[in-house]
């Protein structure tokens, strides 16, 4: 079975599973605002260079540390509609333990749909041990005009953590990330999106996490 195969069923078998029953626990809310700006250059016609940056802006007071990260990604298209990547990543996270991630993704298209299957490996400072997770998405793209400038988008994201970074940690499904949105492409080297984020992380013997965040990102393509 392909990757994308199996990210399409994760994704599916979680949204029949997994909210019924992370949503019918208690959970605290919180607000969040979320920048993503990026930069890509073209090595030759199918090998990319991307420099790719966030910035999540939380309340302290719910425990959810403001977070900045970057990361390095080599992309490599093995054919129009799949493309396979991996980069490395240092996050800071504001008052808590920062992290250093590798991470390995195919992502492919199939018309307006979109799959992604990533898989992480987590370093965290002062942590036992480098954790694992696995992270299937599946969305969909929906040109808005003719000339395929406006665009629609949503997807939804599985967090199933196969190795927690210390002995305790929960494992198995921890989260799982939606988002819905508008992308514009300003021309060929500028794309700009805004889009509402809603993050839940599952929480065992306790009320679930939840984020809700505005997204804006900036990609710029030399």
């Amino acid at each position: 079975m392909s990757l994308p195969h199996i990210a399409t069923r994760l994704i599916g078998l979680a949204l029949l599973t997994a909210p019924a029953c992370a949503l019918a626990e208690d959970h605290n809310d919180a607000f969040e605002f979320w920048l993503n700006p990026s930069a890509s250059f073209d090595l030759d016609d199918n090998t990319g260079l991307e420099i790719e940056t966030a910035q999540r802006f939380r309340s302290a007071s719910d425990g959810r540390p403001d977070t900045y990260f970057a990361r390095l990604w080599l992309n490599q298209d093995v054919s129009d509609a799949d493309t396979l990547s991996g980069a490395i990543e240092r996050r800071i996270n504001d008052g808590a333990a920062n992290e250093t991630r590798f991470l390995q993704q195919m992502t492919t298209r199939h018309g307006i749909l979109r799959t992604r299957l990533r898989l992480e490996q987590r370093l965290v400072d002062g942590a036992d041990r480098m954790g694992l997770r696995l992270r299937p998405r599946l969305g969909a793209a929906v040109p808005l005009d003719e000339e395929g400038r406006w665009s629609f988008e949503t997807d939804a994201e599985l967090f199933w953590t196969l190795r927690g970074n210390n002995r305790d940690s929960d494992e198995g499904l921890t989260g799982l990330r939606t988002q819905i949105g508008l992308g514009y492409e300003v021309n060929d080297r500028l794309a700009l999106s805004l889009a509402y984020l809603r993050q839940q992380d599952f929480e065992s013997g306790g009320p679930d996490e939840v984020g809700h965040a505005p997204i804006i990102g900036v990609e710029f393509s030399f």
